[in-house]
């Protein structure tokens, strides 16, 4: 039993993987992992590795794409804009197994940071970068996403937000959907999907600074059925299903400040894909892995900690959820460039970073039983609250 809160087994076993599946290359110390076992298309095991001359514990949950009955979501709390823990966001939903998904606007709203789409509805765009609490990874732009299309297959994409509010007085850009974070100058779009937090806080830090005072012309506008309904401060509280805000800063303001109760008003937006295929599911994440190679990355060179990815295989129809322990006295963690060499070695062909820390969490249910359990070791006494998780269903 490890030192932490959350016991598990320790497994020291050799594996042998179908040349269908993930096909290990020499990298890190090559994990010494449990056969699989599980469902149709979706196992559980565990590994046990070094980094660093410590040992380190991981888990993995590989999913079958091509199974009929598997299906691979995003998950949340009900809202954007509010936290829950992996485990109530599976069970909630009947899910066999689930990982913690984007990095989030730790301490305020709760919301996570990169575009999410969830069972095909498009729920938000990208946070700028500046405006994230997470360090930005090398060469990757705010707006990928590791996703699953409608074509049935898993990749790394980018989501671009297009939008557009047309009116009689004009026909201004959208530049965010759902974000805690409006671009300095510009017009954002809020949902029911985003929750009751503030959005007036939306429009606080600069592009280049989360810290940054809020901007100093804020101002918010509901629309109903194409119909302007009223303009006014921007402020919290919920929004009804089918309504419509836009919020405005600095220049975005003095332009929904022309719209008046009345007023007609067409509201167009989408996440476009790089790839060109719509997105069944997609959250935040950047890339650390790509062509079964791990990318070059400078950051967090000496801090090994707990990690999770999502990573796939080079045909787009295996996923690998992984997750390390750290900060444990039988697991000292990664530093991200040791993860994304982790993975390359383990057969992933491609992979994005999600949250890690006290985030990191993997929870299985195991065939037979009603609820999933902790199956990794979280590094915090208390399982962590996050934003959102990739869970996997079957049937």
């Amino acid at each position: 039993m490890r030192a932490g809160t959350w016991a598990r087994r320790v497994l020291t076993v050799a594996v042998a993987m179908g040349t269908a599946g993930f096909v290990a290359t020499a990298a890190l110390a090559t994990p010494a992992v449990a056969a699989p076992a599980g469902y149709d298309g979706v196992s559980h095991r565990e590994f046990s590795t070094t980094a660093g001359g410590r040992p380190v514990m991981g888990d993995v949950v590989e999913v079958d794409l091509t199974k009929p009955k598997v299906r691979v979501d995003l998950l949340d709390s009900g809202v954007l804009a509010s936290r829950a823990t992996v485990s109530d966001m599976a069970n909630d939903v009947g899910a066999v197994a689930a990982i913690n998904g984007d990095f989030f606007d730790i301490g305020r709203s709760g919301a996570p940071a990169g575009p999410a789409v969830m069972d095909g509805t498009p729920l938000k765009a990208a946070v700028p970068q500046g405006r994230r609490a997470a360090p930005p990874v090398a060469g990757a732009e705010p707006d990928y996403v590791f996703t699953v299309g409608q074509d049935g297959k898993a990749r790394i994409d980018r989501l671009r937000l297009e939008g557009t509010v047309t009116s009689a007085k004009g026909a201004w850009p959208i530049v965010a959907l759902n974000q805690h974070a409006v671009p300095v100058g510009g017009i954002g779009v809020f949902t029911n999907a985003w929750g009751a937090y503030d959005r007036a806080r939306t429009m606080c830090g600069s592009d280049a600074d989360r810290t940054a005072p809020c901007a100093a012309d804020r101002v918010e506008v509901l629309v109903r059925d194409g119909t302007v309904v009223s303009s006014g401060p921007a402020k919290g509280g919920a929004i009804k299903p089918g309504d419509t805000v836009l919020v405005g800063r600095d220049g975005g303001a003095a332009k929904l400040r022309g719209l008046a109760a009345g007023d007609e008003v067409t509201v167009d937006y989408a996440l476009v894909p790089a790839s060109g295929v719509a997105p069944r599911f997609a959250v935040g994440g950047m890339p650390i892995v790509a062509d079964g190679v791990a990318i070059p990355n400078p950051i967090s060179n000496r801090e090994r900690a707990p990690r999770s990815a999502a990573g796939l295989s080079a045909d787009g129809k295996k996923i690998m959820l992984v997750t390390v322990d750290g900060r444990q006295s039988d697991s000292g963690g990664m530093t991200l460039p040791e993860f994304a060499r982790q993975l390359a070695s383990m057969g992933v062909h491609a992979a994005v970073n999600l949250d890690g820390g006290g985030s990191s969490t993997m929870v299985y249910r195991a065939p037979g039983t009603s609820r999933v359990s902790i199956v990794n070791d979280p590094a915090d006494k208390t399982l962590r609250l996050v934003a959102n998780s990739i869970g996997v269903s079957i049937g």
